[in-house]
C-alpha cells in the first residue's frame, strides 16, 4: 500500500451555502460518487449542511463542490450552524423584475409601443432570471436535469415563439416562489435557532483574582460560575452554594419552577429566578444537555422519514421524465398528426412549468423539522424524522414499571428479620451492597434509617458483583452476602417455608420484596412499595384515544407486585419476573402480534428492549446521557403526560405530509390536463404552482403552533 494513500476513515460536516433542495443534493451526490474514498453522505437542506464520511483528503471534497458551483465551508466538530438567509437581494430582484413586467404589460395593453414593451419584458427576464439561468447552466455542465433547467427552457421557448410577456411572467412568479420557499425554510431554521439563544455567550466566573466575565466556551470543568437572579444559567453543573427557583421548561417542558439547593443539578439554558447560585461546572459548553438537544434536532432532518425519502426519490426521476414528456408533446403531434408546431410547443412549455416539483419537495422537510422543533420546545426530543413518522404507526406500547409508570422512588413499608441479626445490622449490610450498584434502592434504605432514627455505617467489602435482573453479591467481613429478588433467593437455594410464608403476606399486600441472605440462609426481608404516577392513568387513556390497540407492562418485579400496578392502571397485559433479555423476547412477541411496538423505559436498565422496539422512548432524559444516546425519543421531564403529545404530534405531522402530497399532486394533475388540452397559459400554470408551494409550506409550519392538551 502506498504510504501517501489515506486508509483511516474520517467524518466532516460541511456548510453548503446554496444547498436548498433535493436537486442540489442529487447534483452533489452525482459528483462525489465519482470520487475515490467517499464512504457515505448525509444531507440537511434545512440547515444547508452535509456530512461526509471518507478516507480521502477533505480538500478533494471541497474542490469537487466548487467544480459544480457549490460553495462548501468546513465546520468544526459539534459546531452547530443555523444559516440566517438574507432574502433582500432575492426580494429586490423579484420586485424590480415584477415592476418591469407590469410596465411592459401596460405598454402592450395600451398599444403604445410594442418595441418598448418587448424591452421591458426582456429586462424583466434578465433581472429576475440571472440566478435561475446560472443554475441551469450548472445543471447542463453536470448532465443533470433540475427545476432551474425546466424553467430556463420554458422561458427561452416562450421568447422564441414571441411570447415575451408570458416568459417574463414565468420568471417573476418562479423567482417569487423561490423567495417564498426561502422564507419558509428560514422560519423553520429560526425556530430551531432560538434554542441556541437560550444559553448566554458569557458567564461570571469565580477565580483567585475575583469575579471575572469570560466566554462560556473557555470555561473548564470544576470551575465555579456565579448566576445572578434573572439570568440564564450558562453551563451544566452542580449547585455548590446558594438556593433559588429555576425555570427548566426550556429543557424539560415542565412549566413549574424547581427549587435548587446545594448538591442539585442545573442545566445550561434554564432561567434562574430569585436567588444567587454558585455552580460547579460538570460539562463543557459543547457537551451540555442543551447543546446535545440542539445538535440532535439539527441532525434530525438528516434521519429522514420514509415519506421524505420517497418524495426525494420520486423528484429525482420525475423531473427528467417531465422533460422527456415535454419534448414528446411538442414533437409527436407535429410529426404524426401534422398539428401546428407553435401551438403544441407552447403546450409543452406549460407542461414544463406546471410539473415543477417544488411544492412536493419542500412540504415534507418543513413539516418534519417543524414537528421536531415543536417537540423539543415541549421537552420531547425526537431523534429524526424517521422516528417522528414511526410513532404514527405504533399500535402497541410496552412500559417498564419502576421509574416509568411509578416514580422510581420506592419506600420500605416493613422489615422482617429471619434470625438474631438486628434491624440496624441488616440495614447496614443492605446499604453497603446497594451503594455499589446502580439500583435506586440504596437511597430507600438510607431514607428508612433516617426516618426511624437508626444509625448506620458503610461496611468494607470485596468481590462486589451485580447480577442483572436479580441482585448483588459481595464479601463483607469474610462472609458472602446477597441482596436481591425472590427469584434470586430461589436460585441460591435458600428459600424455606417460613421465608415463603412471609413473602406471601408481603406480596398479597401489593409489596415488592428484597431479601438479604448469606450463603446459608435468608437474614431479612424488606417489603417495598413504589407509588404509581398520578398522570399515569390519564396518559394511558389518552394513548388509547390516539389509536393504541394494546398496552403492556414488562417488569422484573414479581407477579403479585406487577398485578397491583396492572389493576390500578388501564393495562391490557402484564408480564412479570423479566430479565433484560426476557424483555427483548417480549418485545419481539408483541411485534408478531400487533405490528409496530414502542417501548417506554428509563433508558438505562431497559436499553436492550429500547433498542429492539420499533421506537424506544426514554423517561427523564434531562441529565441522563444514557437516555439521550440509547432512545429514539426522550421525554426530558420525568412526566408521562408528554407521551400522548409525542404521539399526537407524530400523527399530525404525517397527516399534514399526506395532505400536502395529495393537494400538490391533485393541482398538478388538473393543470397538466388543462395544459395538454390547451386550456391554460404559462403564467397561470406557474401561478398555480406557486400557490400550491405557498399553501403546503404554511400548512407544514402550522405544526410549530400545535399545543399540548391542557
Amino acid at each position: 500500500m502506498k504510504t501517501s494513500e489515506r486508509t483511516l476513515e474520517d467524518q466532516h460536516q460541511i456548510y453548503v451555502d446554496n444547498l436548498c433542495c433535493s436537486s442540489e443534493e442529487s447534483l452533489i451526490r452525482g459528483k462525489l460518487k465519482s470520487l475515490r474514498g467517499i464512504v457515505d453522505m448525509k444531507f440537511n437542506v434545512v440547515t444547508h449542511q452535509m456530512t461526509v464520511r471518507h478516507t480521502s483528503d477533505i480538500q478533494v471534497v471541497l474542490t469537487a463542490l466548487q467544480e459544480i458551483g457549490m460553495n462548501g465551508m468546513l465546520l468544526e466538530k459539534k459546531q452547530p450552524i443555523f444559516p440566517t438567509v438574507n432574502p433582500r437581494r432575492q426580494f429586490v430582484a423579484v420586485t424590480v423584475s415584477g415592476i418591469l413586467l407590469v410596465t411592459g404589460e401596460i405598454l402592450s395593453l395600451m398599444h403604445l409601443s410594442t418595441t418598448a414593451a418587448g424591452i421591458f419584458f426582456i429586462s424583466s427576464i434578465v433581472v429576475g432570471g440571472l440566478g435561475v439561468f446560472a443554475r441551469a447552466i450548472r445543471s447542463i455542465r453536470n448532465l443533470s436535469v433540475d427545476i432551474n433547467l425546466l424553467m430556463t427552457v420554458a422561458v427561452i421557448g416562450a421568447v422564441a415563439i414571441g411570447q415575451l410577456g408570458e416568459g417574463a411572467a414565468v420568471i417573476v412568479l418562479f423567482a417569487l416562489s423561490l423567495v417564498i420557499e426561502s422564507k419558509s425554510l428560514d422560519r423553520t431554521r429560526k425556530a430551531i435557532g432560538t434554542l441556541m439563544t437560550l444559553s448566554p455567550p458569557t458567564a461570571l466566573v469565580k477565580s483567585n483574582d475575583g469575579e471575572v466575565v469570560r466566554p462560556v466556551g473557555e470555561i473548564g470543568l470544576r470551575e465555579i460560575v456565579i448566576v445572578l437572579p434573572g439570568d440564564r444559567i450558562p453551563v451544566d453543573g452542580i449547585v455548590c452554594n446558594g438556593a433559588s427557583t429555576v425555570d427548566e421548561s426550556t429543557i424539560t417542558g415542565e412549566p413549574f419552577p424547581e427549587l435548587k439547593r446545594t448538591g442539585d443539578a442545573v442545566f445550561a439554558g434554564t432561567f434562574n429566578q430569585r436567588g444567587t447560585l454558585e455552580i460547579r461546572v460538570t460539562k463543557l459548553s459543547n457537551d451540555t444537555t442543551l447543546a446535545k438537544i440542539i445538535q440532535l434536532v439539527e441532525d434530525g432532518q438528516s434521519h429522514r422519514a420514509r415519506s421524505q425519502s420517497s418524495i426525494d426519490r420520486f423528484a429525482m426521476y420525475y423531473t427528467p421524465a417531465v422533460f422527456v414528456a415535454a419534448i414528446c408533446l411538442s414533437v409527436i403531434p407535429v410529426l404524426l398528426f401534422h398539428q401546428p408546431f407553435q401551438e403544441w410547443f407552447y403546450r409543452s412549455l406549460v407542461l414544463l412549468v406546471i410539473s415543477c416539483p417544488c411544492a412536493l419537495v419542500i412540504s415534507t422537510p418543513i413539516t418534519i423539522v417543524s414537528g421536531l422543533t415543536n417537540a423539543a420546545r415541549n421537552g420531547i426530543l425526537i431523534k429524526g424524522g424517521i422516528h417522528l413518522e414511526e410513532l404514527s404507526r405504533i399500535r402497541c406500547v410496552a412500559f417498564d414499571k419502576t421509574g416509568t409508570l411509578t416514580h422510581g422512588r420506592p419506600t420500605i413499608t416493613a422489615i422482617h428479620t429471619m434470625n438474631s441479626l438486628s434491624i440496624e445490622r441488616i440495614l447496614q449490610i443492605a446499604v453497603s451492597l446497594e451503594r455499589r450498584s446502580e439500583h435506586p434502592l440504596a437511597g430507600t434504605f438510607i431514607d428508612y434509617a433516617l426516618s426511624n432514627n437508626i444509625s448506620i455505617a458503610d461496611c468494607e467489602m470485596a468481590e462486589f458483583k451485580a447480577i442483572p435482573g436479580k441482585g448483588v453479591q459481595a464479601m463483607i467481613e469474610a462472609e458472602r452476602y446477597s441482596l436481591g429478588s425472590h427469584k434470586f433467593a430461589e436460585d441460591l437455594g435458600i428459600c424455606s417455608s417460613e421465608v415463603e410464608q412471609v413473602l406471601g403476606k408481603f406480596e398479597r399486600d401489593g409489596n415488592s420484596v428484597m431479601l438479604l441472605a448469606n450463603a446459608r440462609e435468608v437474614l431479612g426481608i424488606f417489603a417495598v412499595q413504589d407509588e404509581v404516577r398520578k398522570q399515569g392513568k390519564s396518559a394511558l387513556n389518552a394513548l388509547r384515544r390516539l389509536g393504541i390497540m394494546h398496552i403492556a407492562l414488562l417488569t422484573g418485579d414479581d407477579k403479585i407486585g406487577a398485578a397491583t400496578i396492572g389493576d390500578e392502571l388501564p393495562i391490557d397485559e402484564t408480564r412479570s419476573g423479566l430479565l433484560p433479555d426476557d424483555k427483548v423476547l417480549a418485545i419481539k412477541d408483541l411485534q408478531r402480534q400487533y405490528g409496530k411496538v414502542a417501548m417506554v423505559g428509563d433508558g438505562i436498565n431497559d436499553a436492550p428492549a429500547l433498542a429492539n422496539a420499533d421506537v424506544g422512548i426514554a423517561m427523564g432524559g434531562a441529565g441522563s446521557d444514557t437516555a439521550l444516546e440509547t432512545a429514539d425519543v426522550v421525554l426530558m421531564a420525568d412526566d408521562l403526560a408528554q407521551l400522548p403529545f409525542a404521539f399526537r404530534l407524530s400523527k399530525k405531522a404525517i397527516s399534514t405530509i399526506k395532505q400536502n402530497i395529495v393537494f400538490a399532486l391533485a393541482v398538478k394533475a388538473v393543470f397538466i390536463a388543462l395544459g395538454v388540452l390547451g386550456f391554460t397559459t404559462l403564467w397561470l400554470a406557474i401561478l398555480a404552482d406557486d400557490g400550491v408551494t405557498l399553501l403546503v409550506a404554511l400548512n407544514g409550519l402550522k405544526l410549530l403552533r400545535l399545543k399540548q392538551s391542557p
